[in-house]
């Protein structure tokens, strides 16, 4: 064996600088592998494997194939967890190449070893991979070139598909086998030489293409033969030369006399003679053990001494591939001998062992189906070799961690302590914030979720009562939490998953999936801003259905919890790749369980503390268990958690009982879950020997700390892929002054902790600010827990404030961090200790436990004041993104890369060479759009941009910068003219600080990145680059400040998109005439030419002026605008005529110098509103409109975009108005033909600015003065029906049009919106008027680009954020993020439109949801299909047959209730029109109609005194008939129409009525109930109370009770109801087998902002008080819904009244009203947006009771009803609500329809889109397992419509109300409603043709057979002789019309011979209907 030794030792010491990437300590490689079949076959049967394929005993190496073996993964894991750090896997070079080239793999064998290698890697552990085994393809055989070439070619196919998993490499393990395997005809030393030239080859290739992945290769070769290898020239390149570390296959002979350390010893110095040195010894730093006696001469100075070339390691490297122990009966008798001897060996500090297989010492077990595989004895690597000693109050042992710690640091002054280290952190280095579930989500109740601990304590015990009920509101808010962390470039975001949001009951038999949605949709926001979740499973919350059971007190909660984190690793996990199990145990079982003063409050520090903790690291380690053995293979993640402890440091670190007793509070905070974790499955011998202690001093146990079993010592230890370590804060600690025997944290552990006073405080008593304590605890857990094996999270470190400090300027925060973060770095560079994160806390304000919302850890401010919890970063924030974007402290190195490329343009627009004509053919827009239906032109059009769409937000440098005289700035005119005393700038203000956005570039980056935009347009400040506008000097501080700007853009991935110009000119330039001097031309190309040259490398979209109109107007001749100059008729022109020369002598410079390189694009920014005929059908009108656009926006863009010159039209009109004014020449100047030329096409794209639009018409105005505004000759105004805002009205349409004008009038361009934006005065966060304008201005962009084909690239909100907004100073708002000016530091809040912005730029636009695409489909069979009406809106006959008054006609005929004075009187005559009324029935085909009847035609004075048989007779008449019809009826009792006589008396407000109606509902019971079978009590109950006694705008008009009126007129409703059902039911049921119920109305509530907890409530609360008024106490339990209670009583007192004004049902009320229904009768129409409104406890009203104030969204369809507008989405909702809420009853659909005001067209599209998308809604529903039984459609024919009289039309069919016979002619809706019925809903268009959707012929209008005489040109002729007549009119009119035709046809064709018209492009007629 001796000579084995020799050699390997001449090896080593022949190559001295193998080691210096090694480092023994860290890099030890325990190898185990490879997979045999005989290994194979040992694990299945561990696991009662019953079925597995392997074969006992075989030691063939396994070869991959899928699915690979199910118990991989827990194997593999079990060697990692027993210290196995590589596995090694031999490929097969046969299986995967099978034709001997990589030309061809073999993928599926590819793919198997892809898997195998990422569940060794997912197992952490590494593989190192052989290439050669076994036998090697028949083509690699040929010859020995061959075979070199392809093991070569083999070697680069392997290194390239598994290099990113594999670091360690060998060619050959077996030299002798890859010999026989070689061809016999060749000899052994040929075969050996081929081998040897393989090698060399796949080194060379290794080392030139792939180490730089940081891997090694190396070759196996065996000990006898190393010294013939390494004498052999030929050879040696195997052992020295070409391989990164030396690789043996040894033998040893356990009983051979020396032991192997001895013979190490004994071979070094004899083989050191042998080596041949040149120049210095290899041997550095050899030197003598003591002890020791050398066995040779020692070697000359000059080889001991001479320095070492390595770089600092003095060690040799080698690994111990294979280890064939022989003869050695220890490793069964003493294996631990063995192994140590081994280590003994390796730790030889002249050879260093790098690695050995530790096969032969491992051993596997199973133990309940788990495996679980140890190193001999548990002895892994010499690090665990130290014994346990007792450590309760002794010295410390000085090899324990925490004495190396301290010793390491103990000597250190302050300053060394405290010195910045500038470097950065590791590539790959994690940064990232946290929360926790139950500080920030809120929704407490929100979703399904249940209650948690924190809920009930919070209650009680947290300052000032503050709950986490709301809290940050993150539950709503997750969109802006993630916009935060884009904003912050946060790399991973911490975040807790609340256990009872997933199960409620804390059990997954509870799971609420509403709970699972919220997650998961943050998880998928993360993932798309490119954001690592890393997840906790349980941060403190509780479920408390759990803790009634006993809380983390009983062992079941263990396996509650292992099943609830198995349903999150499998719902989450193909997403999540960082799991913490569990944030801060400690936490939970010192604060919750210890001393109480966290949820759930227990006090108990002796027994509950422990045994919470052993539960918790029980269920934390199943956890683990059970991702390893069910999701890591697949999901490829980690699993670790999360301990927080300070550090501790010795009062006197000179008393060692205070050193032992510093050791022993991080045993006892952090080992108490660290060391059974990480280290030997059990708790610190410190800690358990210190309980021992204490117990058997005290009399009566005072601890009970819990044991393990074996098997749970065997679960626990190693059961984390990562420590998670939160820190804060450290403390000072002594040793107990005396033992105590009082149960408390300290006297248990034997220490007091204090504080050094002169550490600076925070705002929490708990934390100090001590940074140097986070480098030694980092050091300490390296040491004693991870030991550079398991990296370390660090998941927590941060500082509060308080509520009294700066709230947005948390310098002691930034201070903080930066200390803690540099103390993180040293521990990094100087310790080696493996961090790979760095997690701040927190990212936002939130509930912090007992100390409520008064210590704020958030790096963004919350306002727990507001409603929206609006977010706003601190400084901090903008200081941790500067930390992450450096990866810690270096100085960034600016990479100037340039942008990603925009959209691929045409290298020359195509432009028209021809001047525009007049009027322009652009009139095509208003032929196109002008007549469109409001319904049509508004209808929301769904759909997306194209791909490269560029989203960006717009600002401009005088607006934004502020800093107006800093760093060498000069004046500009804007700066002149606000320090101008007089000026007209409101509030005297000026934009001297403005934004202060020159001072806060991070703020501005961090909202563009949160916003997701792809483009900030931003403007240059000429007198920031050059102050007096010539580049005599360059004012450098300028220039940085825009080079960081655009640096910053493009690291962000943000577009610059840069304007020259946006009117801010230097003030030095306006002294010499400003652009009156032609100079300027000049001066400006100068100004851009230094521009493009310095920013252009990164700058590829520049803008050369920002709307020249305004400038020439505003600025040189209205002079509101500086330079303020007056000069109406010519000024503007002049300027204009100046600005497009700067314009194109610019775009030249850039053509000419610029674009071949930099590969950019220039334009200019125009604007204009858009111009809309008053009269569309007046001519002059049109040309009106179109001379407005060519004035404003063809001033500049005709010469640019089309020949170099102005419009026509402007040059006629001004050259004619000169002329009149007895000019000589026209004001407005000429181009020559050079400049034509020259300027024409100076622009690659078209931007345009627009924010509304004009009504404009013709006029002709006075000819002096002159002036550019006059010379339009137009007057132009707003439609006061749009939507005011604080500049402009908002017209959306207009932008569609102005895009399609500009593609008619400039040809197919690339067109930008550059600015649209609207103006408010207010500056709330709530901005919904904000949110609506983009919403509809945005689709109408998308249509023009979907829909018109308008090349549309890119749309610019105007503007990022509020800013000094020109003359209206500060006063007007257009920002999506609101500035506070009143504060120094501008903090910048998003708005609720920047939320919504970011919506619309993730989705590209307006997508269809998947919820609102169209559903086919039929409703179930038997589905009823109804029309509706009611007595009053149609019967008239108001005094017919002895009818009686109802408070309807006494209303009607009240002057000022109906509109149009209109009255029921005569209605549709429905008591004349039965015949008529079946009629259109019969023709929807429905087979019930739904009809009321009026009390007073059958009970006159409302009282059985009389019966009126007339009236009854008629609708025994009318069911009989509809019977006859095979219709249906559905008779309504009660709609609305009162006796008079009733009301009197009280009507509804007396409770005598409920008896009355009784009695009325008798009469019709026992007349009609033979013939009815499905009966209505009262229609919408909700509004006889609330309009009727309430706001008094329907019958009997009550509004001086408001407060108390409706809630008793409903009170008696309710029980009226419940005594007719009872009657119904008692009495006629039985015989005359009906159905009968209420029918209950409630619009649909959405909330205002969906992200605001307020508005969330308030919409339930809106339904709840409109529907749930009525069907709760019918359809649930008897009385009134608890919102309405709670909050009716509250205000009542509140108010000084000693009750409620909410009447109470008495307990038997309650009983006979629950339950009294057979259906659910529901009436709906629409939909609102609800937001809460507080009103004063002084206002009495039901209004001011719910709270709620409700507004529409501007995007929905409008009808002729005010309150309706159509939001299909809505139906669906409350009947799912519904459905929910009353547990799903049989629900018929009683009303739902849609008005129209002046009605004429019979083709009502509007309704028939109503019908389609609310039907196909209802469908939906039936399909969410609603159940609909039926629907009716409001209404059968137009009607009188109560207080809007007959204004407002639902009907399905028209009535014609001057018509005497007021035929029903039925509508196009009445048409596609019977469709629908005669189809029971939608049948699929792909299953072809259905036979119910063929057109019925025309029905007819129904009126009385009268004859009618017609006036026909002056004479009366009957129907049919006047329908002869007017054919024969109509003929004689159609052959003049055609004769003229012909005649004008051949003028024009003779006339226009050879004449040439310019080319025409047709515009298609694209609807967005």
């Amino acid at each position: 064996m001796e000579p084995s030794w020799k050699v390997v030792l001449l090896i080593l010491l022949s190559v001295p600088c193998w080691a210096s990437d090694w480092k023994s300590d860290k890099n030890f490689l325990s190898a185990a592998g490879p997979l045999t079949q005989g290994l194979l076959h040992d694990l299945s049967h561990l696991l009662r494997n019953q079925s597995s394929q392997f074969v006992a005993g075989n030691q063939d190496v396994y070869t991959c194939h899928q699915p690979l073996p199910s118990f991989l993964p827990e194997y593999f894991w079990s060697l990692h967890t027993s210290k196995v750090t590589y596995y090694k896997v031999y490929l097969s070079w046969a299986q995967l190449l099978p034709a001997g080239s990589s030309g061809s793999p073999d993928g599926q064998t590819l793919r198997c070893y892809r898997r195998l290698l990422e569940a060794l890697r997912t197992a952490r552990l590494q593989p190192m991979v052989i290439l050669h085994h076994q036998a090697a393809p028949t083509s690699a055989l040929q010859s020995a070139e061959v075979f070199a070439d392809l093991f070569a070619d083999y070697a680069t196919f392997a290194f390239h598909s598994f290099g990113d998993l594999v670091g360690i490499w060998f060619t050959f393990s077996d030299l002798e086998e890859a010999i026989m395997g070689l061809p016999n005809k060749e000899s052994r030393a040929s075969r050996l030489q081929t081998l040897t030239n393989a090698h060399r080859k796949v080194y060379e290739i290794y080392r030139a293409k792939y180490a730089s992945q940081g891997g090694k290769l190396s070759v196996v070769l065996p000990a006898p033969d190393l010294l013939e290898l390494l004498l052999e020239p030929a050879t040696s390149a195997l052992a020295k030369g070409s391989v990164d570390f030396l690789s043996l296959d040894l033998s040893y002979e356990c009983q051979s006399e020396a032991s192997l350390p001895e013979k190490l010893s004994k071979l070094q110095g004899p083989l050191l003679l042998a080596l041949p040195r040149k120049g210095r010894g290899p041997f550095c730093g050899w030197r003598k053990e003591q002890g020791h006696e050398l066995p040779f001469p020692p070697l000359s100075p000059e080889h001991l001494c001479a320095p070492c070339p390595c770089r600092s390691s003095q060690w040799h490297p080698v690994f111990i591939f294979t280890l064939k122990l022989q003869d050695c009966p220890s490793t069964k008798t003493n294996p631990a001998g063995l192994l140590l001897s081994l280590f003994e060996a390796i730790n030889e500090d002249q050879v260093l062992v790098i690695g050995l297989d530790v096969s032969a010492f491992l051993s596997c077990s199973g133990y309940k189906e788990s495996m679980s595989c140890s190193l001999t004895d548990g002895l892994a690597l010499q690090s665990d070799k130290q014994q346990d000693h007792d450590m309760a109050g002794g010295p410390l042992s000085p090899d324990s961690a925490y004495q190396r710690v301290w010793e390491a640091f103990a000597n250190q002054s302050s300053a060394e302590r405290d010195i910045f280290l500038r470097d950065d952190f590791p590539n790959g280095f994690l940064w990232g914030v946290s929360t926790g579930a139950f500080n920030v989500e809120g929704g407490w109740a929100e979703g399904g979720r249940g209650a948690s601990i924190w809920d009930q304590y919070g209650q009680n015990a947290t300052r000032g009562q503050a709950t986490a009920a709301v809290a940050s509101d993150s539950y709503h808010k997750s969109a802006s939490d993630v916009a935060l962390l884009r904003g912050l470039r946060a790399q991973v975001y911490k975040f807790s998953i609340s256990w009872s949001r997933i199960f409620p009951t804390g059990l997954r038999s509870s799971l609420n999936l509403q709970g699972v949605a919220y997650y998961n949709r943050l998880i998928d926001s993360l993932l798309d801003s490119h954001i690592k979740p890393m997840v906790t499973l349980f941060h403190w919350d509780l479920p408390q259905a759990l803790q009634e059971l006993g809380g983390w007190q009983n062992e079941t909660v263990v396996d509650a919890f292992l099943d609830y984190a198995a349903f999150c690793f499998s719902t989450f996990g193909d997403r999540v790749k960082l799991w913490v199990t569990f944030h801060e145990p400690w936490v939970v079982s010192y604060a919750g369980y210890g001393t109480g003063q966290h949820a759930p409050g227990i006090s108990d520090p002796g027994v509950a503390s422990f045994k919470v903790a052993h539960l918790i690291l029980k269920a934390h380690a199943r956890a683990w268990h059970h991702y390893s053995s069910h999701h890591r293979l697949q999901q490829q993640g980690q699993v670790g958690i999360v301990l927080n402890s300070d550090w501790a440091e010795p009062w006197s670190p000179e008393q060692p009982a205070d050193l032992a007793a510093s050791e022993r509070v991080l045993h006892f905070m952090l080992g108490w879950f660290a060391h059974p974790i990480f280290v030997d499955g059990d708790y610190p011998p410190v800690m358990k020997a210190r309980i021992q202690q204490l117990n058997r001093q005290c009399p009566s146990t005072v601890a009970q700390l819990p044991e393990f079993t074996e098997a749970e010592k065997q679960l626990l230890k190693g059961s984390a892929d990562f420590l998670g370590l939160s820190h804060y804060t450290s403390r000072l600690i002594r040793q107990a002054q005396q033992d105590s025997c009082v149960p408390s944290y300290d006297n248990i552990g034997g220490f007091s902790q204090h504080v050094d006073p002169a550490w600076p405080q925070t705002s929490s008593p708990w934390i100090r600010v001590v940074p140097w304590g986070i480098r030694r605890l980092l050091r300490f857990v390296s040491l004693e827990y991870t030991r550079g094996k398991v990296p370390i999270y660090l998941a927590g470190n941060g500082m509060p404030i308080g509520e009294g400090d700066n709230v947005f300027d948390d310098s002691s925060r930034v201070t903080y961090f930066n200390k803690y973060i540099n103390e993180v770095l040293k521990a990094v560079k100087f310790d080696s200790v493996d961090v790979r994160s760095y997690i701040a806390r927190s990212l936002i304000d939130g509930f912090e436990g007992p100390s409520g919302y008064s210590q704020r850890f958030g790096l963004h401010h919350v306002n727990f004041n507001d409603s929206s919890k609006p977010r706003t970063p601190r400084k901090s924030v903008y200081f941790f993104t500067s930390i992450i974007e450096k990866n810690g402290f270096l100085t960034k190195v600016v990479k100037r890369l340039p942008p990603s490329k925009i959209a691929d343009f045409p290298s020359k627009i195509k432009n028209f060479n021809f001047p525009s004509e007049v009027p322009s053919r652009a009139k095509v827009v208003w032929e196109k759009f002008s007549n469109q239906p409001k319904f049509e032109r508004d209808l929301f059009y769904h759909g997306t941009f194209r791909d490269d769409f560029l989203w960006g937000v717009s600002s401009s440098a005088y607006q934004i910068e502020g800093a107006w005289d800093a760093d060498g700035k000069g004046p500009s005119i804007w700066d002149n003219y606000t320090h101008t005393p007089g000026n007209e700038v409101k509030d005297n203000a000026t934009a001297d600080i403005a934004c202060d956005s020159y001072n806060n570039l991070e703020a501005d980056l961090n909202m563009l990145r949160a916003l997701k935009v792809k483009a900030y347009r931003f403007s240059l400040s000429w007198p920031r680059i050059f102050p007096d506008g010539t580049n005599s000097f360059i004012n450098s501080a300028g220039v940085q400040y825009y080079n960081r700007l655009i640096d910053g853009l493009v690291a962000s991935s943000i577009f610059p998109m840069v304007t020259l110009f946006h009117w801010d000119l230097p003030q030095a330039l306006q002294d010499i005439g400003g652009w009156d001097n032609p100079s300027l031309i000049e001066l400006f190309n100068s100004y851009a030419d230094f521009c493009f040259q310095t920013f252009g490398d990164r700058v590829k979209f520049w803008m050369t002026f920002n709307e020249p109109a305004y400038l020439a107007w505003f600025g040189y001749g209205y002079g509101s605008f500086p330079p303020n100059v007056k000069d109406e008729g010519w000024g503007p022109y002049r300027i204009a005529h100046a600005v497009i020369k700067a314009h194109a002598r610019v775009y030249h410079t850039y053509n000419e110098k610029y674009r071949q390189q930099q590969q950019g694009i220039i334009s200019l920014s125009l604007n204009t509103h858009w111009a809309e005929p008053k009269s569309p059908g007046t001519p002059r009108d049109v040309e009106a409109a179109d001379r407005m656009l060519q004035f404003n926006l063809g001033w500049f863009a005709h010469p640019i975009f089309r020949n170099g010159d102005y419009p026509d039209v402007m040059k006629w009109k001004v050259g004619n108005r000169s002329e009149l004014q007895h000019l000589a020449t026209s004001r407005l100047p000429s181009f020559t033909e050079e400049e034509k030329q020259y300027i024409r096409g100076t622009a690659d794209v078209f931007c345009l600015n627009i924010y509304s639009a004009r009504l404009v018409q013709h006029r002709t105005p006075a000819l002096n003065p002159p002036a550019y505004d006059k010379d339009h000759e137009v007057t132009e105004e707003e439609d006061t029906d749009w939507v005011a805002t604080a500049m402009n009205r908002a017209a959306p349409w207009g932008i569609r049009r102005q895009l399609n004008w500009i593609k008619e009038e400039y040809g197919d361009i690339p067109i930008y919106v550059t600015e649209n934006g609207v103006g408010l005065t207010s500056a709330a966060l709530q901005d919904t008027d904000r949110v609506f304008y983009y919403k509809t201005y945005i689709n109408e962009a998308l249509k023009a680009y979907r829909l018109d084909g308008i090349d549309v690239r890119g749309y610019s909100a105007w503007s990022l954020m509020d800013n000094f907004e020109w003359l209206f100073g500060y006063t007007v708002k257009f920002g999506l993020y609101h500035v506070d000016f009143e504060d120094v530091n501008r903090p910048r809040t998003a708005r609720a439109s920047a939320s919504y912005y970011t919506e619309v730029i993730t989705n590209n636009g307006m997508p269809m949801p998947k919820e609102d695409e169209f559903l086919y489909g039929e409703f179930p069979k038997g589905f009823i299909w109804s029309a509706a009406s009611a007595a009053y809106q149609i019967e008239g006959a108001w005094r017919a047959d002895g009818k009686g008054l109802s408070i309807w006609d006494t209303y009607s005929h009240t002057p000022l209730r109906i509109g149009n004075d209109d009255t029921g009187d005569v209605a549709c005559d429905s008591y004349h029109k039965i015949a008529e009324d079946v009629a259109a029935l019969q023709n929807l085909g429905v087979s019930h109609y739904r009809f009321s009847i009026s009390w007073t035609r059958v009970l006159p004075d409302g009282t059985t005194k009389y019966i009126n048989e007339p009236g009854l007779n008629y609708y025994t008449r009318l069911t009989d008939a509809l019977l006859a019809a095979n219709i249906q009826p559905q008779v309504t009792l009660y709609h609305w129409d009162l006796p008079q006589a009733l009301q009197d008396i009280g009507g509804w407000e007396n409770e005598t009525i409920v008896q009355r109606f009784r009695e009325y509902a008798n009469v019709l019971f026992q007349r009609l109930g033979d013939k009815v079978k499905f009966w209505i009590t009262l229609n919408e109950p909700f509004v006889i109370a609330y309009q009727g006694y309430g706001t008094g705008v329907s019958a009997p008009g009550i509004s001086f009770r408001p407060g108390t009126a409706p809630y008793t007129a409903g009170h008696n409703l309710i029980k009226a109801h419940a005594e007719a059902w009872h009657l119904y039911n008692d009495v006629y049921r039985a015989s005359q087998g009906g159905v009968i119920s209420i029918t209950i109305s409630s619009d649909w509530a959405e909330p205002r902002n969906p992200s605001n907890q307020e508005d969330v409530e308030a919409a339930r609360r809106y339904v709840q008080f409109m529907g749930g008024w009525f069907a709760h106490p019918i359809f649930k339990n008897g009385d009134y819904p608890d919102v309405m209670k709670t909050r009716i009583r509250e205000r009542s007192l509140a108010a000084g009244l000693s009750k409620s004004r909410l009447p109470e049902f008495t307990e038997d009320e309650k009983r006979r009203i629950r339950g009294t229904y057979d259906y659910f009768g529901f009436n709906h129409y629409t939909t609102v947006l609800a937001y809460n409104l507080n009103y004063p406890s002084v206002i009495s009203s039901f209004d001011a009771d719910r709270g709620v104030a409700s507004i529409a969204d501007r995007s929905w369809p409008v009808s002729g009803s005010f309150w309706l507008k159509m939001t299909p989405f809505g139906f669906r909702k409350i009947l799912n609500w519904l459905k929910e809420e009353y547990n799903n009853p049989p629900i018929y659909v009683t009303e739902n329809g849609v008005s129209q005001r002046r009605e004429v067209d019979l083709n009502d599209t509007v309704r028939i889109y109503y019908l389609r998308t609310y039907i196909n809604e209802a469908l939906k529903a039936v399909q969410d397992n609603v159940d609909l039984r039926g629907y009716t459609v409001w209404t059968l024919m137009d009607n009188f419509e109560w207080a809007t009289g007959f204004a407002e039309r639902f009907g399905l069919h028209y009535v014609n109300y001057t018509d005497p016979s007021l035929p029903r002619i039925p509508k196009a809706s009445a048409k596609f409603y019977a469709s629908i019925v005669r189809c029971n809903g939608f049948p699929d268009p792909r299953a072809g043709p259905h036979p119910c959707l063929q057109q019925q012929e025309d029905a007819e209008p129904t009126s009385s057979p009268v004859k009618e005489d017609v006036p026909f040109l002056g004479l009366m002729l009957g129907t049919t002789e006047a329908q002869t007549a007017l054919y024969v009119l109509f003929s004689l009119m159609l052959l003049g019309v055609c004769g003229l035709a012909f005649l004008s046809y051949k003028y024009c064709k003779l006339s226009k011979q050879g004449k040439t018209q310019p080319s025409q492009h047709e515009l298609s007629h694209i609807s967005s209907f």
